[in-house]
C-alpha cells in the first residue's frame, strides 16, 4: 500500500483518522496520536494490514471499541475517494456518499459528517425543517430509541441512566424467623425459656419468617451476534452489582467467565476494563449448551442456593445448534425461583422463534421479555416486581 511512513502525508492522515476516532466516542488524545505515528514509523506499512494493527495497538483499549475502529479504517483508509479529497483538502473530517453511511454505525456516520454544515451554501441555513421527534421530551425519545441506533451522545446519556436504574425485587420468606407480636406460629423454643423464668404461667411466644430480596444471578451473551448491546448490558450489571448484595454477574460466549468481583469496583470504567482483561472471548461465537453446563456443574450450587432470580440475556442464536441445551435449561429453570430471558431480538414485529435454540429455550422461562432500549430496562423492573409462584421457602436462607 505504502511504502514509506515518512514520505507524503501519512503522519497527517494519522492525525485526521485520530480525530475521526475522538469524534466517533473512542479517547483518542495527541499523545496516542504520536504514539501511532512512531509505531507506523518502527512497523512500516508495505501492506494496509499492517497499517491496521500498528494504529490499532495505539487507538483500541477495549474490546468493545474494535467494531468501531474496524468500521473507521475501513472506510478512511480503504475508499481512494475518500483518501484523495482527505489528502487535497485537509480537513479533519469528509463527505461521504449515503450509500457508505449505510454501512457503518450511526456514531461513525455522525463522526464522518460533523464538518459538513461548514461547508454547506449560506441560503441553506433559511430553509427550516419539521422534526417530529421534537414533539416530544429528550428523556422520552431517548428511552424508546434502540441501543444499536444510538450516536455516541445518546450513548453517553443512556449510560448515565443506567446508572441510576434500580430494580426493586419483592421480599420472600426464608426458613429462618424473627420475634413476632402477631399470632402467626408458636416459638417452642422461646416460650420454653419464658417458661423458666416465670414457672407459674407459660407466656406464649410467636414467630415469623424473615424476609430478604433472593439473589440475582445475571448470565450475559457478548458473542458477535450481541456485540451491539453487550456493552449497555455490562453497564447495566455494574449498575445493579452496586445497588444491592448478593448479586452475580457471569458473560458467555465460547466460554462462561464470572467478572462479578470486577463489577464491585464503584468506577465503571475501572470496573470494565477489568472485565474486559478477564473475558477472552468477546464478540465470538455462541456456545450456549456448554456455557450453561459449565454454569451448573460449578456456579449453580454456590449462588442459585437461595431462590435466586436468573436473567438470562442473549438473542438465543447457538453455533451448536442447541446440542444439550435442553437438558441444561431444564436443570437451570428447577434451580431458580425464576427464570427470565431477555432478548434483543423481539423488537422486531414480525419476531418468530424460528431457530432452533430459540425454540428450544422457550418452555423453560418464566418469563419472554425485550431488552432493546431503556424503556425495557425500566419495564423489567415491573416484571421482577410482580410475586413469583413458586414455594414458600427457598432451599435455605
Amino acid at each position: 500500500m505504502y511504502s514509506d511512513p515518512v514520505e507524503g502525508r501519512i503522519a497527517e492522515n494519522i492525525m485526521y483518522f485520530a480525530r475521526l476516532l475522538r469524534s466517533a466516542g473512542l479517547p483518542v488524545g495527541p499523545g496516542k496520536v504520536l504514539d501511532a505515528i512512531k509505531a507506523v514509523q518502527l512497523v512500516g506499512i508495505s501492506s494496509q494490514e499492517d497499517l491496521y494493527w500498528a494504529l490499532f495497538s495505539q487507538f483500541v483499549n477495549r474490546n468493545e471499541q474494535r467494531e468501531l475502529f474496524d468500521q473507521a479504517f475501513h472506510i478512511f483508509w480503504r475508499n481512494p475517494q475518500i483518501m484523495e479529497r482527505m489528502m487535497g483538502a485537509i480537513l479533519p473530517t469528509v463527505r461521504i456518499e449515503q450509500d457508505d453511511l449505510q454501512e457503518m454505525s450511526r456514531r461513525l456516520s455522525e463522526a464522518m459528517s460533523t464538518g459538513d454544515e461548514h461547508s454547506r451554501p449560506q441560503q441553506d441555513s433559511d430553509q427550516v425543517e419539521f422534526d417530529a421527534s421534537f414533539t416530544f421530551s429528550d428523556s422520552e425519545v431517548l428511552q424508546e430509541k434502540d441501543f444499536e441506533e444510538m450516536s455516541s451522545e445518546e450513548i453517553a446519556r443512556a449510560k448515565k441512566a443506567i446508572e441510576k436504574l434500580r430494580l426493586p425485587i419483592m421480599n420472600v420468606a426464608t426458613r429462618r424467623f424473627q420475634r413476632s407480636e402477631t399470632k402467626k406460629q408458636v416459638d417452642m423454643r422461646a416460650t420454653l425459656r419464658a417458661a423458666l423464668r416465670s414457672p407459674d404461667s407459660i407466656p406464649l411466644k410467636y414467630k415469623k419468617p424473615k424476609l430478604r430480596h433472593p439473589p440475582i444471578v445475571m448470565l450475559c451473551d457478548i458473542s458477535g451476534s450481541m456485540s451491539q448491546y453487550s456493552r449497555m448490558f455490562l453497564h447495566f450489571m455494574h449498575a445493579i452489582t452496586n445497588d444491592r448484595d448478593r448479586v452475580h454477574s457471569f458473560v458467555f460466549g465460547t466460554r462462561l467467565t464470572n467478572i462479578s468481583r470486577h463489577l464491585k469496583h464503584r468506577d465503571v470504567d475501572l470496573a470494565l476494563d477489568k472485565s474486559s482483561a478477564a473475558v477472552e472471548d468477546w464478540s465470538g461465537g455462541t456456545r450456549i449448551g456448554s456455557c450453561l453446563k459449565q454454569f451448573n456443574n460449578f456456579w449453580s450450587r454456590r449462588v442459585l442456593a437461595q431462590g435466586a432470580v436468573c436473567l438470562l440475556i442473549t438473542d438465543g442464536l447457538d453455533r451448536e445448534e442447541a446440542d444439550g441445551l435442553e437438558k441444561e435449561m431444564e436443570r437451570l429453570s428447577k434451580s431458580t425461583r425464576r427464570l427470565i430471558w431477555l432478548n434483543p431480538l423481539l423488537r422486531y414485529e414480525g419476531f418468530e422463534p424460528k431457530a432452533k435454540g430459540i425454540k428450544t429455550m422457550l418452555p423453560y422461562v418464566d418469563d419472554f421479555k425485550s431488552v432493546h432500549n431503556l424503556k425495557s430496562l425500566v419495564e423489567l423492573s415491573e416484571v421482577l416486581s410482580q410475586p413469583a409462584q413458586d414455594f414458600l421457602y427457598p432451599l435455605s436462607a
